[in-house]
């Protein structure tokens, strides 16, 4: 693992993400890793870093996914507040704010509630290509 720096906070400053997860506890690494997964499976063009001290997820450098453990929950950002309200009917079961909600730190995947947020955050910045 490579030596991290800290971050003005005192937090430690990560370098990958592997050095994030290997920061948590299991339950937390395991559930992030599976989503981590999960979306570079489906989406091959798309590629995982840390970005704010947390893992995200890219396409050319524009973020789709970002991700980040606390004590108690996870919390899944798909950096825009009109993907949350669009399937705020989907996200009922969690704690939602305007670009992100939170996860049990157990959560089992839902794969296609994940797999719809995505296409969102990409048809949503390919649109904004356009303009």
């Amino acid at each position: 693992m490579k030596k991290r720096s800290t971050c003005g906070t005192g937090k430690p400053r990560f370098h990958s993400v592997e050095d994030y997860l290997a920061s948590l506890d299991p339950t937390k690494a395991r559930t992030l890793r599976s989503i981590i997964d999960f979306i570079l499976a489906e989406f091959p063009e798309l590629e995982s870093k840390i970005s704010w001290n947390v893992p995200t997820i890219h396409r050319k450098g524009k973020y789709v996914v970002g991700l980040a453990a606390y004590k108690q929950h996870l919390t899944f950002s798909a950096f825009s507040a009109r993907i949350m309200e669009d399937l705020q009917g989907r996200l009922g079961r969690f704690v939602v704010f305007k670009n992100c909600f939170q996860i049990p730190v157990d959560w089992e995947i839902d794969k296609e509630l994940v797999r719809d947020l995505v296409l969102a955050r990409l048809a949503e910045l390919d649109a904004e290509a356009r303009r």
